[in-house]
């Protein structure tokens, strides 16, 4: 049991959320019955929670201070760990912020990757004086067929 340790004490210290079986940075979506795929009965697989579903790798990402003007690319690999073919799909993010990616749709065969590339062109939205450096924070939003992952990107725009 999750709930006590490997002495079989009590735990004092609270898991972390990938052992609690959530992921973090993840909204599940409705259960859907699909007449198509079975039931997996394997007694390795039981005492999973989760069959299906996508892993990021980073989990956020970061591009620190950038230069007013230039364009800037970071990779991203969306990891299938279910045991199915996956599809997704990337709600592009508004073209204020300056994000875009770019990516290969098309089912995900288990335990393969797909690269996201998040592609950031620096721009300066607010016309106001920041003090020479504008933050840039939004949440990239990628649907699945079992959950919405949320990717968050962070830059800073040195103008």
């Amino acid at each position: 049991s999750l709930l006590v340790n490997a002495a079989g004490q009590p735990r004092k210290e609270k898991l972390p959320s990938s052992l609690q079986g959530r992921k973090p940075n993840s909204i599940p979506n409705k259960k859907t019955e699909d007449p198509v795929a079975g039931k997996v009965n394997t007694s390795s697989l039981a005492t999973r929670q989760h069959l299906s579903g996508f892993h990021l790798i980073p989990p956020r990402v970061t591009f620190g201070v950038l230069k007013e003007g230039c364009t800037y690319v970071a990779t991203v690999i969306l990891k299938n760990i279910g045991v199915n073919f996956t599809r997704f799909r990337v709600k592009q993010p508004p073209p204020h912020t300056g994000l875009r990616v770019m990516y290969a749709p098309g089912p995900v065969a288990a335990g393969l990757q797909v690269e996201l590339e998040i592609e950031i062109f620096a721009m300066i939205i607010r016309g106001e004086d920041t003090g020479g450096l504008e933050e840039i924070s939004h949440d990239i939003v990628i649907l699945t067929e079992t959950e919405t992952l949320l990717l968050p990107v962070r830059a800073n725009i040195l103008c």
